[in-house]
């Protein structure tokens, strides 16, 4: 896992929920809100198996968790 103090250019891409977000944001039971609230205070990063995929480290609910996004470079977004 790589510290918070080293992350790349697209840390600050502006984060687009899409529609299998929403839906696994519900079987989990937190909200975008709280979505927003883990990615603020992030403890590290890394690669996911899958390229161009990566996994935030981050506490929600007193317990840790995994938050997997994907830079898209064209529109400066992240999934």
């Amino acid at each position: 896992m790589t510290e918070a103090r080293e992350w790349p250019d697209w840390w600050q891409w502006e984060l687009e929920l899409t529609p299998h977000l929403l839906k696994r944001m519900a079987d989990r039971q937190f909200n975008e809100i709280e979505l927003r609230q883990m990615l603020e205070a992030p403890r590290g990063w890394r690669p996911n198996e899958e390229p161009g995929r990566y996994v935030i480290a981050t506490t929600f609910d007193q317990r840790e968790w995994e938050v997997v996004v994907e830079p898209l470079a064209d529109s400066r977004l992240c999934w």
